[in-house]
């Protein structure tokens, strides 16, 4: 398999797009409470329903002009791992950096990692982190940060071996709430429960 990562095009935006898709959605499960098959669909269904808004909302706003949202400015960039199966290009890899400043500090922020689910465990969450750490070197930042969730834990172990170290954590979540009490009450089994940790972590240069 050949692989290149590189800046985006907007001839990548309908891959881009279905990879976000899949990469935001797959986080409904796995369920952690067993439920009468009732419960359980109404679970999926009230779960599927918070992550589907963000999608579409993410999808109406900076997903919608990543050009425009991501690379419009010199401390701002998209890539995409593209790679070549069976002679046919597929996008399989995503990672975007905002560069940010507080004071007279500058560091870029990272955002939009998602790894196709066929190419995980193959190192490529590594080289899309070192792509963007390389970027923030490049334009004279301090430090790169992110944020990722308690639970994945595979993703806290990659960036714990590049160097990462955590700095905070907070139940904040930009994923939109579900109405009433149904969330709070049957989606301990959803991996988006509205106290799943945030841990933000942070790479210095």
């Amino acid at each position: 398999m050949q692989l290149v990562i590189r800046q985006y095009r907007p001839s990548d935006r309908d891959s881009v797009w279905t990879l976000f898709s899949i990469g935001t959605l797959e986080h409904i499960g796995p369920w952690a409470v067993v439920l009468p098959a009732g419960w359980v669909r109404l679970v999926y269904y009230c779960c599927y329903e918070v992550f589907a808004r963000f999608v579409r909302k993410k999808l109406q706003t900076d997903m919608q002009d990543i050009t425009g949202s991501f690379l419009s400015s010199p401390d701002d960039c998209f890539w995409v791992a593209e790679a070549k199966v069976d002679g046919k290009s597929q996008i399989i890899g995503m990672v975007a950096v905002e560069g940010k400043q507080i004071g007279k500090e500058r560091y870029g922020e990272q955002f939009r990692m998602i790894i196709s689910p066929s190419y995980r465990r193959a190192g490529l969450g590594t080289r899309m982190t070192q792509t963007a750490l390389e970027f923030c070197k490049e334009r004279g930042f301090s430090k790169l940060v992110l944020e990722t969730s308690s639970i994945q834990t595979a993703a806290m172990a990659m960036y714990e071996k590049l160097g990462f170290t955590h700095i905070l954590s907070h139940n904040k979540t930009s994923i939109p709430a579900v109405p009433s009490s149904i969330m709070n009450n049957l989606c301990s089994g959803c991996s988006l429960h509205h106290d799943s940790t945030k841990d933000r972590i942070q790479y210095r240069q």
